[in-house]
Order: structure tokens, then C-alpha cells, then sequence
């Protein structure tokens, strides 16, 4: 018992881990914006990372996201097995242009596909660029601060 006490206190001491609704570590995160409205986006830009996504998230803020950087410049498409919280993709070329926007219920494998070559898809909380009025076309800033693909 006093081992495992001393344990929770060294833990303690080093500030423990963050640990997003899901269990998983958060990823760092960059700040995006489109119009007038900000974007907290954890930053997918690994295979790994990519892979895990949402998963097992069971709830994300408002203006949180996940931002998925590829490494190509080629039709991108999601799906929502293993992840919990229904929502809104936007696929996005590298010009940081939405390309389209698609809604995906949880728990599901259907594909969800960029219509064009796209480098950046950002998951939102279902509805969250339709209740901002946020269609294709739109733009998104920021992206550059998310890092190359790996």
C-alpha cells in the first residue's frame, strides 16, 4: 500500500498525464481559424495518430477538433469504426480551401471521401460548420502550423 501512495505522489508531483474523455493522451494541438470563428485542432500526422483518431473519445468541446495532415495530395476518405461522438469531416486541399463537408454517424464503417485530392480533413462535432455556416469554399488558416506528415 505505501508503495503504491508513493507512487501516486511522484505522479502527482510531475503534473500525472493529461488524458482526453477517451483515455488517451491528447496530441498537441494547433490553433486554427476559419472566418471569424477559432479552432483548438489536435494534430493527426502520423500513420499511428492517423489510424486512432477520435476513437473512444466520448466527448470533444465545442471548438475542439481533430486536424488528420496526409502525407499525399490524394482522395482522402474516413470512416467511424470504434469512434463514439458523431461527426462533421471537412476535407481540405492544400490551399487550405474546404473542399466538402460530410456527416458520419458513430460506429460505422461506411466511407466518408474527399470529392477532389485533398491534404487535411478536420473532424468538428456533428453540425459544427453547418450551425457556423461553414461551406465549401471556405477557408481555413493555420494549417501550416500543424507540421509535415511522417
Amino acid at each position: 500500500m505505501r508503495h503504491l501512495l508513493a507512487i501516486a505522489c511522484v505522479l502527482v508531483s510531475l503534473g500525472g498525464f493529461a488524458q482526453t474523455p477517451g483515455g488517451q493522451p491528447p496530441l498537441p494541438a494547433v490553433q486554427l481559424q476559419t472566418g471569424m470563428f477559432l479552432i483548438k485542432a489536435e494534430v493527426a500526422n502520423d500513420y499511428g495518430t492517423r489510424m486512432q483518431g477520435l476513437m473512444m473519445r466520448e466527448k470533444m468541446a465545442p471548438n475542439e477538433g481533430m486536424l488528420f495532415v496526409f502525407p499525399g495530395r490524394e482522395q482522402q476518405c474516413m470512416w467511424m469504426k470504434n469512434t463514439l461522438l458523431p461527426l462533421s469531416v471537412a476535407f481540405i486541399d492544400e490551399a487550405g480551401t474546404i473542399l466538402n463537408i460530410e456527416d458520419m454517424k458513430p460506429k460505422t464503417e461506411n466511407s466518408h471521401c474527399s470529392v477532389q485530392p485533398a491534404r487535411y480533413a478536420l473532424e468538428m462535432n456533428l453540425g459544427w460548420f453547418k450551425g457556423k455556416n461553414i461551406k465549401p469554399g471556405a477557408r481555413i488558416s493555420g494549417l501550416d502550423k500543424a507540421g509535415a506528415p511522417k
